[in-house]
Parts: structure tokens; sequence; C-alpha cells
């Protein structure tokens, strides 16, 4: 991989043994190393390895920028710190005691994977509330001696952030901007039970865009090199969906039939496009049937709102 600009690098987790499913920053300097997004406590290994190869250890982590907390971003967080202990961690306020205390977090997870919690994430470790830095709406931090503006950027979770680098024009956006392969036009939103908020995501794509960045980097999985008009396909993507599923809410059956009716229109949409196997890969790492879940309690909270 090539590295994004001077002190940001980044590499594959290789989560669940795939490819392009997880992958996480990397800045470094004189004084240390950053990682964004280091993933979940299974791809710790992935870290070291990519450390390694790079002429560093996890010891010389002091900082981990982290964009929200959900397991796939965050999860290992707590297990990381065992090796860097006085490492810096970086995250919104609403996602704070969520890292202190994982349990509820764990509890969550578990209705959505059950048997697989801890092949998909291993152990979920609390942070040491004395390790967090805890961000607001807006802030500066400096990063092995690289500035970094971050702004609050909610719409897949309430507690989202985004981290930007002006030396290098590159932003870290999470989740902010969806999924998609490097140099690829296919975008797909990740839309998640339970803090979709379609409303507040349109202010947040304005907030990144007003960076004026010429990279966005994305978790799922990597740098996207032209950033308006990836966020337009995948507002194009998500006016699609958001109107599908908002429909679907007023036919017969249950939301477990519909979002499964769902997830396999959406993966013959991208079969037509793609080899089947890139689209069956899609199907692991976006979960359709889960975005259609976020939708579908978006729009019934707005209906109720107004009710």
């Amino acid at each position: 991989m090539t590295p994004l600009a001077a002190g940001l690098d980044y590499f594959d987790l290789h989560f669940a043994g795939h490819r392009g499913f997880i992958a996480t920053g990397l800045v470094h300097g004189t004084a240390g190393v950053g990682l964004v997004d280091p993933g979940p406590a299974t791809t710790l290994p992935a870290i070291r390895a990519a450390l390694t190869e790079r002429g560093f250890t996890t010891a010389d982590i002091r900082w981990i920028l982290l964009t929200h907390i959900h397991l796939d971003h965050a999860g290992g967080t707590g297990l990381l710190l065992k090796e860097c202990p006085q490492a810096r961690v970086l995250v919104h306020e609403r996602g704070v005691r969520h890292l202190v205390d994982p349990s509820k977090l764990i509890a969550s997870a578990t209705i959505l994977y059950a048997e697989r919690m801890q092949e998909l994430w291993g152990d979920i470790l609390p942070v040491p509330e004395a390790n967090i830095d805890v961000l607001g709406a807006t802030g500066r931090a400096v990063v092995a001696g690289y500035d970094v503006d971050i702004a609050y950027t909610p719409g897949h979770a309430s507690h989202h952030v985004s981290y930007f680098f002006p030396h290098a024009r590159v932003a870290f956006v999470g989740d902010t901007a969806g999924t998609s392969q490097p140099g690829s036009t296919i975008v797909r939103p990740l839309t998640a039970p339970p803090e979709t908020d379609l409303d507040a995501w349109r202010h947040s794509t304005d907030t990144i865009l007003g960076w004026n960045p010429d990279t966005l980097f994305l978790t799922h999985c990597g740098p996207q090199r032209a950033p308006r008009l990836h966020f337009q396909e995948m507002w194009k993507q998500m006016d699609d969906w958001s109107a599908k599923v908002r429909a679907s809410l007023a036919l017969e059956g249950d939301d477990a039939a519909k979002a499964a009716a769902f997830h396999r229109t959406e993966i013959e949409r991208l079969s037509q496009v793609l080899p089947r196997a890139e689209a069956d890969l899609w199907a692991l790492g976006a979960r359709f049937d889960l975005s259609w879940l976020g939708l579908a309690r978006y729009w019934r909270k707005k209906a109720a709102a107004t009710s």
C-alpha cells in the first residue's frame, strides 16, 4: 500500500481472514505512533505485524484516535492498551461511558452476533478513564507532531467524530462516508441501528467537505481520492435505500423478512456489476439487513415525532 502522505500510512486488518473489511490509519513521527480506529481485539496480531513491518511496535503507540466505539472500530482498544499503557485515547464525550464500562455495548452486540461474538470481536476490555481524552463538538490535537482538526460528525452514530490532517489534506471519516474499496465508484451507506440519523448525517457531510479534503479515509476500507464525487454516490444510494425502506414499512410482513429481502436485493444488484464472489464479500462486510433495520428505526422515530 502506498502511504497517504508524510507521516500518514494505513494497513488492512485482515478481519475474519479477509482483506477489504477494516483498515487502520497510522500516524507516525519522532514523538511516537498514533492509530485511527484500531479495530477489534481479534485483529491485534495484524496490528503488531503491520507495525513491525514499518519499524515500530505496539509499545510505540502514544495516541489512539477513535471515530466511534462500535466493536469493528474500537473493540480492541482495552486489550491494545495492555501493550501501550501510556497511550491517550481520543473519543467523543457520548462514547466515553461505553469504553469505561463496555457491558451494554457487549450485550447489544451479542443480540446481533450471538455465538460468533468471541470469534469476531475477541476480548472487549474496559478502557481506563485516566487514558481518555474527551472530545466535544470541535477540537484540535497534535498527534505524532502533526496538527489534527476534530469535528463532531453524527449520523451513523450519535458519538461519531472525524479527524482532518491539514498538512496532508486527509480526513479520517470512520463510517460517515459509508463503505467502498480504494479506487472503486461503488459506495454503500452504513445505516445499522440504533442511531442512524439522516438529518445529522447530511450536516456531518457538509462539515467534512468544509475541510476541503483531497482524500477521505474510510475505515471500511481505505482511501478515496475524490471526496465530493464519493459523497454524491453515497447519498444517491442513501436516498434510494431510504425511499425503499420507508415504502416497505406500509407493507405487510415482519421486519426480519423485510430486512432479509432487502439484503438479497442488494446482493443481486451488486452481482450485476461485480463478480459474484466480490458481491458476497460485500454482503459479509456491509450487512444490508442491518442497514434496513437502521433506516426503518429512523423513519419510525420521525413518524412518531410528528404524530
